[in-house]
């Protein structure tokens, strides 16, 4: 009884270690923006059983691609203090078993969407898994542009859900994923400047590391919020959304603009805070919009 007792503990936290590999919190967005992107892209009423198949394999590539970075930067995480208590650099998991559990994850996620949704949608999902495992992450130890490249992945979820209720891909989804992509950039940057010591650290030379000052950075992320205001706008010229979506958009992108103005002008930690929760409270609002004003 006593051994049962042990047991089961050490079983749970061993399933939540490999929970912990999947970064869920940050895979909500990913299957929030695919189900809107398969909403968006449906006519009528949706197809629930290939939406279910198309939420579900997007969930199970993102947690996939997510475990297998995991293993790669297992070593500069424990360089990070945010990082350094995940399974892989505090020894709880080892590697082999992690990246086996990622690769079981990822490709059930691409058979899942080839045969429940559609064959595009798996391919969509299959250029973000490499674009985000065999690009953006050894990248990111080499130049502070892996931000950018960071930002193709992060926009692709969209689109892999308007392919799974469309079997193809519109101008409308290619305007998703320029919504996606531009606001990433603000977003990632506010994080960047937020924890500089500990990319610093690890080594990551993101931009407020090799320039900090943070003039670059901050102009950077105006620079992109200021052109996300138009393309947030375009939905509506497409006939996707309505007007009322125009008006609410506008007061969007000019809020969020204006959240990175403030941080260009002064560059405090308290600005690059209140630009990133703006950042994580626009584009769901934005979302929100875009579904219920659907031409």
């Amino acid at each position: 009884m006593r051994s049962e007792a042990v047991a089961a503990p050490i079983a749970q936290s061993r399933v939540a270690d490999f929970v912990q590999l999947t970064k869920p919190r940050l895979n909500v967005l990913v299957i929030v923006t695919a189900a809107a992107g398969f909403y968006l892209g449906s006519r009528g009423s949706p197809d629930y059983a290939r939406f279910a198949c198309t939420v579900a394999g997007t969930a199970l590539v993102a947690s996939g691609a997510s475990a297998l970075n995991q293993v790669y930067e297992r070593r500069v995480d424990g360089l990070m203090r945010r990082t350094r208590l995940r399974p892989l650099p505090d020894g709880r998991l080892r590697p082999a078993a992690a990246g086996r559990f990622a690769a079981l994850l990822a490709v059930g996620g691409l058979l899942l969407l080839a045969l429940g949704a559609t064959p595009a949608a798996a391919g969509v999902a299959l250029v973000t898994l490499l674009t985000y495992v065999w690009a953006y992450t050894p990248l990111k130890l080499r130049t502070s542009l892996a931000t950018v490249v960071g930002a193709v992945p992060g926009a692709l979820p969209p689109m892999i859900g308007w392919a799974g209720a469309t079997g193809g891909l519109a101008i409308d989804a290619w305007l998703l994923f320029a919504i996606v992509f531009l606001w990433q950039m603000p977003h990632f940057l506010a994080i960047a400047w937020l924890y500089r010591d500990d990319y610093a650290a690890a080594g990551f030379p993101m931009l407020p590391v090799i320039e900090p000052d943070g003039r670059s950075t901050a102009r950077q992320a105006t620079a992109y919020a200021g052109a996300l205001l138009p393309v947030s706008l375009a939905p509506a010229a497409t006939g996707l959304t309505t007007e009322i979506y125009l008006a609410g958009a506008l007061v969007l992108g000019s809020a969020f603009l204006w959240l990175c103005l403030r941080f260009a002008r002064r560059r405090t930690h308290d600005d690059a805070r209140r630009l990133f929760f703006g950042s994580i409270t626009y584009l769901p609002l934005l979302w929100i919009l875009m579904i219920a004003t659907r031409a």
